[in-house]
């Protein structure tokens, strides 16, 4: 009974049923998919630790945060929620998508196993040694330079970006796309799009795939 009454002091949300919702999957083990989609909840409890499937908070226009240490064995979707950072520990198993969110920055010990989604936000930097699983996608997203030691699984998608700086050691499976970014403003303005691709290639040997511009 004091567990349940902790559990309820530390949600906030509106309607009952979102309520009973995350208690009744509390209840039962945190198993499969959670979906919050659209309600007016401002936080998870601090006793959820594990999402056993996909945890979708988009449209939550309230959210505040999440909980330390949270990890969802599926996906994770924040879009177009006002959440500007998350939290130490998280681990995602499937993508983590944050787009047309305010978030600021990322944890240091972030875990994504698939893709990860930045468009259209404000963030300026993402931690060093960061790995991504899947794709990374900074479409109009305010980063200046990528972080020494990343590493992407697949497709670095950084069109409309306004990265400037990438450093040598870049690591990603596929391909880099580069169009309408500072850096492929500038190696164009200096050399045709064919010496300017060669030289890419040259620069970033990690990346196995196509380095894409105009």
């Amino acid at each position: 009974m004091i567990k349940l009454l902790n559990i309820l002091q530390e949600i906030t949300v509106g309607p009952n049923n979102t309520l009973q919702k995350i208690l009744d999957y509390i209840r039962n083990g945190s198993q499969g998919n959670l979906n919050l989609q659209g309600t007016d909840i401002k936080r998870l409890p601090k006793s959820l630790k594990v999402v056993g499937g996909n945890l979708d908070l988009d449209n939550c226009k309230n959210l505040e945060s999440l909980p330390n240490d949270l990890k969802v064995e599926g996906y994770l979707s924040l879009d177009n929620t006002p959440i500007q950072s998350l939290p130490d520990g998280l681990v995602v198993g499937g993508y983590l998508s944050l787009e047309n969110t305010p978030i600021q920055s990322l944890p240091n010990d972030l875990k994504v196993k698939d893709s990860l989604n930045l468009n259209n936000t404000p963030i300026q930097s993402l931690p060093n040694n960061l790995t991504v699983g899947g794709d990374l996608w900074l479409y109009k997203s305010q980063i200046q330079s990528l972080p020494k030691g990343l590493k992407v699984g697949r497709i670095l998608w950084a069109r409309g970006s306004q990265i400037e700086f990438i450093p040598n050691d870049l690591e990603v499976e596929q391909h880099l796309h580069l169009v309408n970014t500072p850096i492929e403003k500038r190696l164009r303005e200096r050399y045709s799009r064919k010496y300017a691709r060669v030289k890419l290639k040259k620069m970033f040997p990690g990346v196995k795939g196509n380095i894409i511009i105009q």
